[in-house]
């Protein structure tokens, strides 16, 4: 029993070293214009599936109206079209240089993902992206802003979509 144990504590020493000298060495990529390595996949897919089953689908508080979608419009031409673009699609030379790439929300609609999932990209990051927590930089009331507006922004009421179609990619590029 004890050669046991020391075979799996020789095992884990002998699997920390590899991962160690693979990193020192380079052999890890860290350039962002390469493909994810296999298990760089299998972990921001595992990591990411097992944060979202703690989402609830509690309902949200706020109203999508006009005034809080034109409001999430704004937030959003400020914090996030510089990556995910705006009303023509067009992804901005940063967006299309990012690793991995950001959804491009004209096309990539998130009219299918729940609310209260999309509030907790907005609000936590995902990591192993260039997806930022807002947390520290926007107020709860203004993340569900944003929310709001990527939620609906396949029906905007006009006023609100005339804002959007005032916020071209073509400025970012």
């Amino acid at each position: 029993m004890k050669s046991f144990f020391c075979g799996i504590i020789f095992m884990l020493a002998a699997l920390i070293a590899g991962v160690y000298i693979a990193v020192t060495h380079g052999w890890v990529p860290a350039n962002a214009d390469g493909a994810p390595g296999v298990f760089e996949t299998w972990a921001a897919h595992k990591s990411l599936g097992a944060a979202l089953k703690g989402v609830t689908d509690e309902p949200v508080t706020m109203a999508a109206t006009s005034a809080n979608l034109i409001a999430g419009i704004k937030i959003y031409k400020t914090n996030c079209a510089f990556c995910h673009g705006a009303s023509d699609g067009k992804a901005s030379n940063v967006a299309t240089g990012l690793f991995q790439h950001a959804p491009q929300f004209a096309s990539d609609l998130l009219t299918d993902h729940p609310e209260n999932r999309i509030h907790w990209f907005v609000t936590h990051g995902v990591r192993f992206t260039g997806m930022p927590s807002f947390t520290n930089s926007l107020s709860e009331g203004q993340i569900w802003q944003v929310v709001l507006f990527l939620k609906h922004m396949a029906h905007l009421p006009p006023a609100a979509q005339k804002v959007w179609k005032s916020v071209p990619s073509s400025k970012f590029l």
